[in-house]
């Protein structure tokens, strides 16, 4: 954890200032005390991300869970609605117990990939009118309807009526700097890979804020940062609230907790599988150990007050994209928020939104890149639909949603392209003493496979060869080369060699799988 502290530091940074509007803005969103993020937020970084096996993850208040939490609040009372949290949490830590975390692997990588884009565009248009200086609604909304009866193409019509020039002046500068830093200076100096661009990017909007005060171009208060400012140290104790026990016999607590549990574990694995796509090296998060994390979490921020969470994709997504090499970021973001809620709320209040828009600007555009669309329908209709519908479900209804009807498109599509036959997969060992293995695929491997071939492959020890036999596979779904092609970096850290064996030819570690398989007619 501390190997690589020169890239998880800096990290770190980009990921608190992505993160301390989101937990105020989905405080807000759910009816809570705006403390009750920033609670959620540090807990999600120091506890969970001590926790949990996930090197590139960031944990926090979710957006998906806002309506939930504003209806629970608006129906229990917020002190009750902390003791369905408690309970969500030790339900989520069962999960993990019962080994409930394999439900993520039954997402097809297209649909996880639209996910990422889906969230990519959303998180690009709802920072738009941030960068205009428009904030009738709040930081951190991922819905396309909004609970004021706008949508997220009616808010871009009407932040035209509130542009505000300063705002739109630290949007252009801050962009101006995130770009330079990027693409020009880091290549020239490592002096700019130590210092992050992000944090360039906010003294900048700091300094500007406080020059332009009064001015025609200055940023007006209710276009910052809004961190709860305590007047004493007893004052800051008071914002701490703790559950009331007296509840836990109301049905209504429990039938809330269990929401909670579900939706905020569903969340959380469909995250994992999207940051563990992002990781370069792709390193695979241990899901089961995941729900346990995430539960412990909510037990402890439920105890003091806090709001559910999960693993986010927004924050999780922007720690990869700036360089973080393990879960040492996620911690240090955590504490980030604790020291600055206590420090330096007063600093902190004086950061514009539009800085953060710029930040996120970068974020959305890299999760939805033109080339990933032109990757994926280069790859077929099996791979394209799914990944186009979850995009456009994710952008005109919620996350939950989206997801729901691309997995369906891409179940549909599978059983159009193809009659299911039994799905088996063996592993042969030949020599126990040079660890040679022997891995056969069945006629027909989808995306249904993709858990189990994944957990044989990452239980080979280290200078093993491995002979993978597609002779008699017929139809082998891309989610498996993906696999393959994921875990031969994996592969060459611990010195496992790979053969490939088909009708026609004997082929040994093909430098792309995917290039392989779909030039091999048997395949």
């Amino acid at each position: 954890m501390f190997k690589y502290l020169n890239k998880d530091l800096p990290a770190s940074l980009v990921v608190f200032f992505v993160a301390l509007p989101l937990c105020l803005g989905i405080a807000l969103a759910s009816g809570a005390p705006a403390f009750s993020g920033l609670i959620a937020g540090i807990i999600g970084g120091v506890i969970v991300g001590s926790i949990s096996g996930s090197q590139l993850g960031v944990s926090g208040p979710a957006a998906g869970l806002a309506v939930i939490v504003l209806t629970a609040i608006a129906s229990l009372g917020f002190q009750s609605f902390l003791v369905a949290v408690v309970i969500g949490g030790a339900i989520q830590i069962l999960l993990g117990i019962l080994k409930a975390g394999v439900i993520g692997y039954y997402f097809p990588s297209s649909v996880i990939k639209g996910m990422l884009a889906g969230i990519g565009i959303i998180i690009f248009l709802k920072q738009i009118p941030h960068a205009f200086g428009y904030d009738g609604d709040y930081e951190g909304d991922f819905s396309f309807f909004q609970p004021d009866g706008e949508n997220t193409f009616s808010e871009l019509i009407n932040m035209l009526d509130y542009v505000s020039p300063g705002a739109l002046i630290v949007t252009a500068i801050s962009l101006a700097i995130l770009l330079l830093w990027e693409n020009v200076l880091a290549k020239r100096s490592k002096i700019f890979t130590i210092i992050p661009g992000p944090l360039v990017a906010v003294i900048a909007g700091v300094i500007y804020y406080i020059l332009a005060q009064g001015t025609s171009i200055g940023i007006a208060e209710e276009h910052l940062v809004k961190v709860p400012v305590p007047e004493s140290f007893s004052d800051f104790g008071s914002q701490f609230t703790f559950p009331r026990f007296s509840a836990i016999k109301n049905p209504e607590v429990w039938i809330t907790g269990v929401t909670i549990a579900i939706v905020a574990s569903l969340e959380t694995l469909l995250c994992v599988e999207a940051a563990d796509k992002l990781d370069p090296h792709k390193r695979v998060t241990p899901t089961n150990r995941e729900l346990v994390a995430q539960g412990t979490g909510n037990i402890i921020s439920g105890l003091i007050g806090g709001l559910p969470i999960t693993q986010v994709i927004v924050r999780s997504s922007a720690n990869v994209q700036s360089g973080a090499r393990t879960k040492m970021s996620a911690i240090v973001h955590g504490f980030l928020l604790l020291i600055s809620v206590v420090a330096i709320p007063v600093l902190l209040n004086m950061i514009p939104l539009a800085v953060l828009a710029a930040i996120l600007f970068l974020v959305g555009y890299k999760l939805a890149k033109p080339s990933l669309f032109k990757k994926m329908y280069g790859l077929g209709k099996a791979q394209f639909l799914p990944f186009i519908v979850t995009i456009i479900g994710i952008v005109f209804t919620d996350l939950l949603i989206g997801i729901g009807l691309g997995l369906a498109v891409g179940i549909v599509t599978i059983l159009l392209n193809s009659y299911r036959n039994s799905h088996f997969l063996h592993k042969k060992e030949l020599n126990s003493e040079t660890h040679q293995y022997k891995m056969v695929f069945a006629e027909e491997v989808t995306f249904l496979n993709k858990g189990a071939i994944n957990r044989e492959l990452h239980s080979l020890p280290k200078n093993a060869h491995l002979e993978i036999d597609v002779t008699n596979t017929k139809y082998l779904d891309y989610d498996i080369v993906e696999i393959l092609d994921e875990y031969s970096v994996h592969a060459a850290d611990r010195n496992i060699s790979i053969t490939i064996v088909t009708a026609k030819e004997e082929v040994v570690n093909p430098k792309s799988y995917s290039k392989f398989f779909t030039t091999n007619a048997n395949a």
